[in-house]
């Protein structure tokens, strides 16, 4: 097969959770183990660090690879799920692994697929760790799909244990609750390997401590360490970079990201403690200088979208990937620091998403336009424009995003702002 074909195959022989959702999750990790065995265990043959949380794991990864990229390592990261392209999963200094090595993997192994038969994540995480290895990898930052317990990822054994926040989210198939959420995450903690936490939240931290303390693992709390303030302005949308004010316990200076979303502070100050820990406890020597540059060129080290990214002027356009109740909240906030004349919103949800949490966080002064992403977990488009009326959100149903974008374009004026999000596969559709 060659890839197109090999996309179809993954896309729909294997489940995908991100395209049918919960009936495509594995509660263990039997078919990546015996994968990665099949491999001769090639997660073992580079050095990693793990990522989890319910928000701002992709943005972390990403920075914390752009970081070690200016160190001048062959940086791995492997992340989920893709905007436009599959090979987004796998990169090395930010180069995509070859559409060969893809077609390969699959073509070559077609018949142990069929006698173990993965998940499309439980194959293309053993692909991820197979690429890092052949290609001789000095260390990967490696983020969780889901959880952490149970994902498939959770076979490395890495430098360091990251945990951004928690918050509620996929409640079907990790807990209800916050601790019973924290505590699925809380399984990437691996014995006498260092645990950092972005956020100190009181209704969990005491699950992180005792984790921690279980496996003998030295427990940090970002947020308790460092402090980061953006100092350019919510508003001001002509920047190419933001800056931000740094401050830890022992320095402070100030960087630059093009990453605009006001969320990355939170997500900086994760990175900081990650690079201390990897300083303190493995003598890396990663410099202020190398962090400075690595946080100031994520966007091109690593190819990061999808995160308050700017698509369009007059009318500006702008797209985030948030897609649940934390993460919508936080983007919501920050539109309301942007002045336009009138505010159209692009909205497409997940079927299996608390929508009935989601819908009252959206303005009422806005004109909807409601749709649903091209795969089969999408909530229709008619059906959340039916439910958003019940919030008085009023606007028309669009059958697919592109027809939504052109809509809006068509009825916004220059001074208007249209933003797109709700889910990942909505702004991947507009990219």
């Amino acid at each position: 097969m060659q890839y197109p074909e090999i996309i179809k195959y993954l896309y729909k022989q294997l489940p995908m959770f991100h395209r049918i959702g919960p009936a495509a999750y594995k509660a263990n990790l039997n078919n990546t183990i015996a994968l990665a065995k099949y491999f001769n265990n090639p997660e073992k043959n580079f050095k990693s660090i793990h990522v989890a949380g319910t928000n701002g794991k992709g943005s972390v990864a990403h920075m914390i690879a752009s970081v070690l990229q200016e160190k001048g390592l062959k940086t791995g990261l492997c992340t989920s799920p893709h905007l436009k392209d599959f090979r987004e999963r796998i990169k090395i200094n930010g180069k995509m692994v070859p559409k060969k090595y893809v077609c390969d993997f699959i073509n070559n192994n077609k018949s142990l697929i069929n006698n173990i038969s993965p998940s499309f994540f439980e194959l293309t995480v053993v692909m991820t760790f197979k690429y890092f290895s052949d290609q001789k990898t000095d260390i990967a930052v490696v983020e969780t799909g889901m959880g952490g317990r149970l994902d498939s990822t959770n076979i490395i054994l890495p430098l360091v244990s990251v945990i951004t926040n928690i918050g509620l989210d996929h409640t079907d198939l990790l807990g209800n609750t916050m601790e019973k959420i924290a505590a699925e995450k809380a399984g990437i903690i691996k014995p006498e390997t260092p645990v950092i936490i972005g956020k100190t939240q009181n209704p969990v931290c005491n699950i992180f401590r005792e984790k921690a303390a279980e496996n003998n693992s030295p427990l940090f709390f970002a947020d308790q360490s460092y402090d980061v303030v953006r100092i350019t302005a919510n508003k001001d949308l002509s920047v190419s970079n933001y800056k931000y004010l740094i401050r830890g316990k022992n320095r402070q200076f100030t960087a630059e990201s093009n990453l605009g979303g006001i969320y990355q502070s939170d997500n900086i100050t994760t990175v900081m403690q990650t690079i201390d820990v990897l300083n303190s406890h493995y003598k890396m020597n990663i410099s202020p200088e190398q962090i400075i540059e690595g946080l100031k060129n994520v966007v091109s080290n690593t190819g990061l979208k999808g995160r308050w990214q700017i698509i369009g002027k007059q009318p500006l356009v702008i797209c985030d990937s948030a897609h649940n109740t934390e993460a919508i909240k936080t983007v919501l906030n920050q539109l309301n620091t942007l002045s336009c004349n009138r505010l159209h919103i692009i909205i497409g949800i997940m079927n299996d998403k608390n929508i009935e949490e989601l819908l009252p966080l959206l303005p009422v002064n806005a004109r909807y336009y409601f749709t649903n992403a091209d795969v089969p977990r999408a909530l229709d488009a008619q059906t959340l424009k039916d439910k958003a009326q019940n919030y008085n959100l009023r606007g028309e149903a669009y059958d697919n995003v592109k027809n939504a974008l052109r809509y809006a374009k068509r009825n916004a004026k220059k001074n208007d702002l249209i933003f797109v999000g709700g889910s990942t596969f909505v702004v991947a559709e507009v990219i």
